[in-house]
Formats: C-alpha cells, structure tokens, sequence
C-alpha cells in the first residue's frame, strides 16, 4: 500500500520526467513485459556482465508481468524504464530486502538495450532512482553489485557518488580459468 502523501509526490509511485529532451524515464507498467523481457534476453545473450548465463534464463512474458506486478505493488520496490521516442530502450529494478533490519536499503540492477549505451541512459535511470529512493520514506540506502570487468559502469557510479564497500572475490566463475569479483558499492539518500 503506497502511503498517500508519498503517492503524490510520486504521481502513484510513478518517476515521470524528461530527464533529457529526448529521453523519458517513468515507471514500468504490466504493458511493458515484454519489451522489459526481450531486452533482458538481449543482454543476457551478451554474457558480459551478468550473473545470469543465457543457458539458464528461461521467462515467459507472463512471468514477467507478474514479477512487474508484484515489485509495483511493494513500497519499497520499483521498476523505472527509460524511453527514446516512446520506445523502451533499458531500464532498472531496485529491489528491497523483506527482513525488518534490512528494509531501509535496497539495490538495483540494469540493463539497456546494446545500441543505445553511452547516450546517458544509464544516467538518467540511476538519477530517477536515486530521486524515487529520496522521496520513499523507508529507503535510506542504495546498493548495487558490479563486475569488477565493467570498467564504464564502475566510473559512472562513481560519478553519480557510489561508493565501493566491499569486494567479493572469484565471485563469478566464467570458465575453468576466468573469475571476476564482484564490487559492492553503496550510496545513502
């Protein structure tokens, strides 16, 4: 249950912004399943920087529109989307932990869509929610986990005032010779 002065500031939990001139972050909808999903796939096929393998990653669109459902109707989760001319081309879920000692944080994940990296989408879906995450009156810190690989994402986090709290070594196992750590960082709202 969205709390009512909070679902004002936030148009019923929604982020809508133009965050440039041509880009529109908002929140998910049940209608955006699947293009949430094929770009999931998409980026998943890369198999550069998530922890999921496209071996393994099986998920209908009805799945997904229940996933969409249940982190919209959780206070202290969410799900933004970025748009390029009304067409969603990434886009980033912030989830938060169900334990009591561990409800004022919460982290994110995101993905965007191959083409259209490095035109500040990333950006602008990590301002929107670290805005969302200021006006939520239970989150209190933003989390994230990153390849230690992913150089371009590490610098942008840094930029946007995350800071690394840990480090977990050899997390990710990418063949019989290749692992990869995995930085935490960290930024509070």
């Amino acid at each position: 249950m969205i709390l009512p002065f909070f679902r004002s500031l936030c148009e019923s939990k929604g982020v809508y912004r133009l965050v440039k001139e041509d880009i529109k972050i908002r929140t998910a909808e049940l209608e955006d399943a699947a293009r949430i999903l094929q770009i999931q796939e998409e980026v998943i096929a890369e198999e550069d920087f998530l922890t999921t393998d496209s071996r393994e990653f099986f998920k209908t669109v009805e799945q997904q529109r229940d996933w969409i459902k249940k982190i919209l109707q959780n206070d202290r989760e969410i799900i933004l989307v970025a748009e390029i001319q009304n067409e969603i081309v990434g886009w980033l879920v912030f989830l938060s932990p169900g334990r009591i000692r561990l409800s004022h944080t919460g982290s994110f994940g995101m993905m965007i869509q191959k083409d259209f990296r490095g035109k500040g989408i990333g950006k602008s879906l990590i301002k929107g929610i670290l805005e969302w995450a200021k006006l939520n009156p239970f989150i209190e810190k933003v989390s994230l986990g990153v390849f230690s690989t992913n150089e371009r994402a590490i610098a942008l986090y840094k930029k946007m005032g995350f800071i690394e709290e840990g480090r977990k070594i050899r997390e990710f196992k990418r063949n019989d010779n290749e692992y990869i750590d995995d930085i935490l960082m960290y930024k509070f709202v």
